[in-house]
């Protein structure tokens, strides 16, 4: 059965997302500065190294969970979560706007996180579903839906934005997994306590 992974590169005072996150001005000001890590001078993504080996994690996911907030600031990837080919499921209390037709592989779950979930498991196949965006995760978290929670823990104080772990209902606890620790972020695998 496949698992559900959030997977968010994270400032160390809990931002995902910088100030003025907004969506002329997606992932807010200094956005990119939780990405470097994971990225060559050239903008590329990194191939090797403990990067690497992290990115390559992330892409082996066989189905995209996220919130309609992430997924319209990113104009839903171009229809293609970067360019893996594998279906994106969208959270929203509301149906998609009509350029949502245009892309194949996204569809707008209105009924619910459970049912979101369990389609982006089914469509997942023997691989993981890939969680991203805050309220998703808190949404996931709080229905007991999460089974993984990877954070990269990048040196930098936002001071402002948008937090990862904003409103929790109760504590939950993890446990740890793995830590790669590297100068431009420590990556961090934890498993969801059940």
């Amino acid at each position: 059965m496949p698992v559900s992974v959030l997977d968010m590169s994270m400032s160390l005072d809990g931002y995902i997302a910088g100030p003025n996150d907004e969506p002329g001005n997606p992932g807010g000001d200094g956005f990119v500065r939780l990405h470097q890590w994971g990225l060559t001078p050239d903008g590329e993504f990194r191939r090797s190294g403990p990067a690497g080996e992290v990115l390559g994690e992330m892409a082996a996911a066989g189905a995209v969970l996220a919130g309609r907030r992430t997924a319209e600031q990113a104009d839903h990837w171009g229809g293609d979560h970067h360019g893996q080919g594998i279906p994106v499921f969208v959270v929203s209390r509301r149906p998609p706007g009509p350029s949502v037709a245009r892309h194949p592989l996204v569809t707008y779950v209105t009924d619910g996180i459970e049912s979101a979930m369990a389609q982006a498991k089914a469509a997942a196949g023997d691989r993981h579903v890939h969680v991203i965006g805050a309220r998703t995760a808190q949404l996931a978290i709080e229905a007991g839906l999460l089974d993984e929670v990877r954070v990269h823990l990048v040196p930098v104080l936002f001071g402002g934005g948008r937090r990862l772990f904003d409103v929790l209902p109760s504590r939950v606890e993890l446990d740890v997994v793995r830590v790669i620790d590297t100068p431009e972020a420590t990556h961090l695998r934890y498993r969801v306590r059940r």
